[in-house]
């Protein structure tokens, strides 16, 4: 039994996986542009969290771009049978590491392909349409034309599961008039609650909600709060938010990311911390992001 056992799992597709799994973003270079700094390293983190017991990861071709899923596919493949790899399509990377949208037909079964071959598979467990009305926050429009394309694709057999990213709830329910969304991916973390409407209507229909910047992302969590209840509790303040979050509602599923051994050891941990009533309580109401 790992560690990871502790935090109990949710569905994700066909599958229930441990409710701490491991976002690869950070394997890319400066930017999540370029190679990764240190190769070995990179490889030894991919290793080192199956080992752990992770059996979700969280990646995209557009990270570096194509640098992460070919990691992932030279450290780990040929994938253990749990392991359900969760990839994203909807956007590109510029000459000089701008994020464009990547909407078109064309461009998303080329996507499909990309990370199919770059990762060694004949099906994607699980892929996500990235919405890039905004970079980082959800903006209404409409993603039909798009979900469709992805629907189409799943038919064909080429991906097993759909979901969305950065994404409004009224665009979840326009996808899922077209094909099941297995799982949403937001922004949403101790400071950043924008989406709790959004949490509490998937929990409901058993629907995974996947916070991206658990711990903030670009920009590292900072709180006062935060740090006192870290050091009430003898843990770290990244992984009182990580145990956070799994309090804070069943179907949440991390996928923190980290390109450090001790660091992937840590956030792991998180899965068997409790935060006691007292703790949830200042963090509920003191928090100063």
């Amino acid at each position: 039994m790992t560690v990871l056992a502790a935090a109990g799992t949710h569905p994700l597709g066909d599958r229930h996986v441990h409710r701490v799994g491991y976002g690869a973003m950070q394997l890319a270079g400066p930017g999540v542009f370029g190679p990764p700094k240190d190769r070995a390293g990179a490889l030894a983190v991919l290793r080192a969290a199956i080992e752990a017991g992770v059996d979700h990861i969280d990646t995209s071709d557009f990270y570096g771009p194509h640098h992460t899923n070919r990691l992932i596919r030279e450290a780990l493949h040929p994938y253990r049978d749990n392991l359900t790899i969760v990839t994203k399509v909807g956007a590109r990377r510029g000459p000089a590491g701008s994020w464009d949208p990547a909407f078109t037909a064309e461009a998303l079964e080329a996507a499909v392909h990309d990370n199919l071959r770059h990762l060694g598979v004949d099906v994607l467990d699980v892929v996500n349409l990235r919405a890039m009305f905004d970079i980082h926050t959800p903006a209404e429009g409409s993603i039909e034309a798009p979900f469709t394309v992805l629907a189409e694709l799943q038919q064909r057999g080429l991906i097993r599961h759909l979901g969305l990213s950065n994404v409004t709830l009224a665009q979840v329910r326009q996808a899922q008039a077209i094909a099941p969304v297995v799982c949403v991916q937001n922004q949403y973390n101790l400071v950043h609650r924008a989406d709790e409407p959004m949490i509490r209507a998937l929990a409901d229909e058993g629907i995974a909600y996947v916070p991206f910047f658990p711990l903030g992302g670009f920009t590292p969590l900072q709180s006062r709060a935060l740090d006192a209840a870290a050091a009430a509790l003898g843990t770290t303040p990244m992984q009182t938010a990580l145990a956070w979050l799994l309090q804070r509602a069943p179907n949440l599923l991390l996928i923190p990311g980290t390109s450090s051994l001790e660091h992937l050891r840590q956030n792991l941990a998180s899965a068997a911390l409790r935060l006691p009533a007292e703790v949830l309580a200042r963090l509920e109401h003191d928090v100063d992001g």
